[in-house]
């Protein structure tokens, strides 16, 4: 009876049904990440490795060389497995480096001032976040200097209600501005840069006061309006983000993000790659059935819609739609510290 006893401790897992074990992200990831998403991939970094210029930005002007996008196909490669000067697109991810950081402010903010944006602050984030991943793994001596200014200048721009918006300002705040926001914070402190908890709480309550009844998440606060899933899959990655991974909120946000699972004609063309990027995130945690569906889904429109040349077409630049894509058919990989559950 004890070598019986000691045997189920130490395989639990055979005691749970099989439908759950398949359930399991992390023993699911094999098999659902096929040899076409893997030549998806593949054809999607070989465009954004031919497409990023020799100062690591993704193009001479518009948002090529904005630094969310190149924060965005750094993160991409590593999430292939790739790191600083290591791996098939090491090198890449130096470039990517290099970029970002050349364009840090000396008051923390990481902007290049003539790249289009649609707020700087959603590059500000998005950089942030690939130099936390990046820290640790670089020997570079200026890289822990300029991560702690960048997180420090989120700190220091959070408003009243507890988020963010489009300028480095104490001002308003919406949810999707703020969830870019909130990623980078847990990647540097994951990272070992301090984030005071206050920060962290304040984002929560204010992520929650953004839920609506039927679990979704309004823009802002003050316009309130219906929800939507693009903000939506945000406010659950938010919350997940944020040290939140059960209670109302979390099942709210997920039944309601259910209602778009990618099949048939629920597409949701609107901000279809930034929705995705944080839908999968918020699956590849909630595991179980939800990821069952949801991956297989978003995999197979993604291969689907790829372009001959590796790229996804987007209105705000083919490098931005390809990172993104090709983070989002990644996350079985399991490579990338702030995907990892």
């Amino acid at each position: 009876m004890k070598a019986l006893a000691s045997l189920l401790l130490l395989i639990p897992h055979l005691l749970l049904p099989t439908s759950l074990q398949a359930a399991d992200p992390e023993k699911s990831a094999k098999r659902l990440y096929t040899p076409t998403a893997q030549e998806a991939v593949d054809k999607a970094l070989r465009f954004l490795a031919n497409s990023q210029a020799e100062d690591g930005s993704f193009g001479r002007s518009g948002y090529g060389q904005n630094v969310g996008v190149c924060g965005l196909a750094g993160l991409a490669f590593m999430t292939n497995g790739s790191t600083p000067g290591r791996g098939p697109y090491g090198t890449n991810v130096n470039k990517c480096v290099d970029y970002i950081l050349s364009n840090a402010q000396e008051n923390g903010f990481v902007n290049a001032r003539n790249a289009s944006s649609h707020g700087p602050m959603y590059g500000h984030g998005f950089a942030t976040l690939f130099l936390a991943e990046v820290y640790g793994m670089s020997p570079r001596q200026d890289l822990r200097d300029k991560l702690s200014r960048a997180v420090k200048l989120i700190i220091d721009t959070q408003n009243d209600q507890g988020g963010w918006r489009y300028q480095p300002q104490k001002r308003d705040a919406d949810i999707s501005v703020t969830i870019c926001q909130v990623m980078a914070l847990r990647a540097a402190k994951n990272s070992g840069i301090f984030v005071p908890n206050e920060t962290i709480d304040k984002c929560v309550e204010y992520v929650k006061q953004s839920q609506n009844p039927d679990g979704g998440f309004v823009y802002t606060l003050e316009g309130g309006g219906p929800s939507g899933f693009p903000r939506s899959a945000a406010g659950v990655v938010a919350l997940y983000s944020a040290g939140i991974y059960e209670g109302q909120e979390i099942d709210k946000g997920l039944a309601y993000l259910m209602k778009f699972l990618p099949t048939g004609d629920r597409l949701q063309e609107a901000h279809f790659f930034y929705g995705h990027y944080y839908a999968v995130q918020a699956m590849w945690q909630a595991g179980d059935e939800y990821w069952e569906k949801w991956y297989p889904a978003i995999r197979d429109r993604l291969i689907a819609r790829q372009s001959d040349n590796g790229s996804w077409i987007n209105s705000i630049c083919p490098e931005y739609g390809t990172a993104m894509a090709a983070i989002v058919l990644q996350v079985p990989n399991n490579c990338l510290p702030i995907l990892q559950r």
